[in-house]
């Protein structure tokens, strides 16, 4: 231990000491092209490379010292391992038991909820039976006391019976009082029943007397049968009766409304007549006053080419009026041009003006005429 311990090393040693050369000078550039002034420039020293790698490849290192770091350094690294997989195996054995652990559990889970199942499907069964137990004793409990309930009905009816029947003793008990008293004054042969017994026609005659009061019941039961019958028929006639009734009564309602509409509707439906009737009537004397007005005009105007006045319809007439009022109408301008050219033209002016004259009369007269037949149409329908 003692020669593989690595020796002390003096700091005075010159080997230990780091040269460096002339390298690259750092400058910093601020512009190009000028001019660098490299004076009193401090060169500083650039190491690219690591502190170990320097001790590795250092010369002043010794290469024991390095192997044995190495070694202490692969021992450390040695023992880490083993420590680690230590840790690992225990890790492992405490998952393997755990796991084991968990399967356990896991098993006994498994084990127990088979037994809950088992437990509800015989909780369930248990149910249904007590179920199906209680629906049979409910069923049995109601027809209990539905029996209960008809025996004491039943009961009822018998003890009503049984009063009326000792009611009805009683109210024969006279009888049979009277019975036993006439049982003492009756001969010892009142029994035969011989011909010359004095009991059998009493007996037949009470042998008749029942037959006929059968017949009766049975008559009387078949009576009130048909009675009964004659009611239910009779009800049924009124139900139908009323049933009719009412239907009859909604149609006649219906036609009463239907009849009412009609009735509106040919009372608008007369009105509209007359309405249109007084307007074709006014029509009708309008035209008739319009068409005495034209005759008035055209034998006021009635020109001899166009043939007999009598003939002729009322497009020619009205034509006929045009012409006449055009020809008067050029006669008035050409009677105009006359007075302006001297006054030897007096006469023909004065024939003009009468022209005129008459066509102004003619005019008012035509204007005369439709304000007559106006107001003798106005007056018609006022009529």
């Amino acid at each position: 231990m003692a020669n593989n311990s690595p020796n002390f090393l003096d700091e005075a040693d010159p080997r230990l000491k780091l040269k460096v050369g002339c390298g690259t000078r750092n400058i910093f550039v601020t512009q190009l092209g000028e001019s660098r002034e490299e004076k009193n420039v401090n060169h500083i020293p650039v190491v690219t490379e690591t502190a170990s790698r320097i001790l590795e490849t250092g010369v002043n290192t010794l290469q024991q010292t390095l192997v044995l770091k190495r070694q202490v350094e692969l021992d450390d690294i040695h023992m880490q391992l083993l420590m680690k997989q230590e840790e690992f195996k225990g890790h492992m054995n405490a998952l393997a038991q755990r796991r084991a652990e968990l399967e356990l559990k896991q098993q006994e889970t498994k084990n127990k909820v088979k037994k809950f199942e088992k437990f509800m499907e015989d909780n369930e069964l248990k149910r249904h039976r007590a179920l199906k137990k209680c629906q049979v004793a409910r069923e049995q409990n109601l027809l209990k006391k539905r029996e209960i309930e008809d025996l004491t009905e039943q009961l009822e009816k018998l003890q009503l019976r049984q009063q009326s029947l000792k009611k009805r003793v009683s109210k024969y008990k006279i009888f049979e009082y009277y019975l036993m008293n006439i049982l003492d004054y009756l001969p010892e042969n009142y029994l035969e029943y011989g011909s010359d017994s004095l009991v059998m026609p009493i007996i037949r005659r009470h042998e008749t007397l029942s037959i006929t009061h059968q017949d009766l019941m049975l008559r009387i039961g078949q009576l009130v049968e048909e009675l009964e019958r004659g009611q239910r028929q009779l009800e049924i006639l009124k139900q139908e009766h009323t049933t009719n009734k009412l239907t009859t009564n909604k149609e006649l309602s219906e036609l009463q409304s239907q009849w009412d509409r009609l009735k509106e509707q040919n009372n608008q439906t007369e009105v509209n007549l007359l309405m249109d009737q007084g307007q074709s009537r006014d029509k009708v004397e309008e035209f008739a006053s319009l068409f005495i007005a034209m005759r008035n005009l055209g034998e006021q105007c009635y020109l001899h080419t166009y043939g007999p006045l009598n003939d002729m319809d009322m497009l020619t007439m009205m034509d006929m009026v045009k012409e006449y009022i055009l020809e008067k109408t050029d006669t008035g301008k050409k009677a105009t041009r006359l007075m302006e050219c001297g006054s030897a033209m007096t006469a023909g002016t004065d024939l003009a003006d009468k022209s005129v004259r008459v066509s102004v009369k003619t005019i008012n007269s035509k204007t005369q005429l439709k304000s007559s037949s106006k107001v003798s149409g106005k007056s018609g329908i006022s009529s």
